[in-house]
């Protein structure tokens, strides 16, 4: 039976232990082969910096990548951290992107770093900013697309390339609102205002050319496996990983290890109960009735699927499961 929403992929370009970027490059193509035949509506690649255990800091060139591999699957950043980057270097990478690929280019931007704070100036040369910077450089990004600004984008300039705002707080809820774009909620890691920002957002959401009516994506963490035990084990990487990051200690993506959470003091714990909230882990079955208790909790209008296991063929077989109830 069908989930009704679209779903899609998320992809961090782990590096895992033992491997290395070319080998998590090879591995992003072939998911997005089988993501592409298997019906998923989009690929998206996440802009990260200075993580061992991630590979996609150059974006828009895996982007390219992956759209070269598929033929029909919608691919694009999720997101761009538009901080970084100068809205006119963006505009054309973007531009770029969609001259190569007509139709299949998305643009999620957020205002995070993506990276700790001295990664981030070493990025920008500089971390001055202010409140309004975010929103601003939105507008301009928009504005060379539409031709509006004194310099002009090219590529870029009159490429409708869909622009869509990031978020894990309020404020990307409420300026995707504000602007009528559509909205993707980073719930697979950062899931503590969720339903707020949901809320925010469409109930302040304006009809604009871009969109006649609120539209909200949510990352979802989902380990499926053939049986419910399997996909517990297979999801102890990701669960390594994450608690490795949130105690100062990242890098690559572990190995599965046997009764992990059961090993870890109760802080630890803690920060797994809390994103596992935003996560289906188990066998066919299980996974399904999981996600669709998800979707009726929140009433996503579409899911972004991502699944970071060590074992590359355990991967794509989760991303199988899924699909059968796309």
């Amino acid at each position: 039976m069908s989930l009704t929403i679209p779903l899609s992929v998320l992809d961090l370009a782990p590096i895992t232990e033992g491997g290395n970027a070319a080998e998590s490059f090879a591995h992003t193509a072939d998911l997005a082969r089988h993501a592409d035949a298997w019906g998923y509506h989009r690929y998206w690649m996440a802009e990260h910096h200075g993580m061992t255990g991630i590979a996609s800091a150059a974006t828009a060139i895996l982007i390219n990548h992956v759209a070269a591999a598929t033929t029909r699957i919608r691919v694009g950043a999720g997101g761009i951290m538009l901080p970084n980057h100068s809205p006119l270097v963006i505009a054309e990478q973007f531009g770029t992107l969609e001259a190569l690929h007509p139709g299949r280019i998305d643009l999620g931007l957020g205002r995070a770093p993506g990276s700790d704070q001295t990664t981030a100036r070493a990025l920008r040369r500089t971390l001055q900013t202010d409140p309004d910077a975010f929103p601003r450089d939105v507008v301009e990004l928009m504005g060379y697309f539409r031709g509006e600004n004194p310099v002009r984008a090219v590529p870029g300039e009159g490429h409708g390339v869909p622009i869509w705002i990031l978020g894990s707080s309020l404020f990307g809820a409420q300026l995707a609102a504000a602007l009528g774009l559509p909205y993707a909620f980073a719930s697979h890691f950062a899931p503590a205002q969720m339903m707020d920002a949901i809320r925010v957002y469409r109930q302040h959401f304006q009809p604009s050319e871009h969109l006649d009516k609120p539209y909200v994506m949510l990352g979802f963490n989902v380990f499926a496996a053939d049986t419910d035990e399997e996909a517990r084990f297979l999801a102890s990487s990701w669960q390594q990983s994450f608690v490795n990051l949130r105690t100062g200690r990242p890098g690559r993506l572990p190995r599965p290890v046997d009764g992990y959470l059961d090993s870890l003091p109760p802080a630890a714990r803690e920060l797994l109960d809390h994103i596992l909230s935003c996560a289906a882990i188990g066998s066919p079955g299980s996974v399904e009735a999981q996600t669709r208790s998800f979707i009726a909790r929140t009433g996503a209008d579409e899911l972004m699927i991502t699944c970071n296991m060590h074992d590359h063929a355990a991967r794509l077989r989760s991303y199988e499961i899924v699909a059968g109830y796309a």
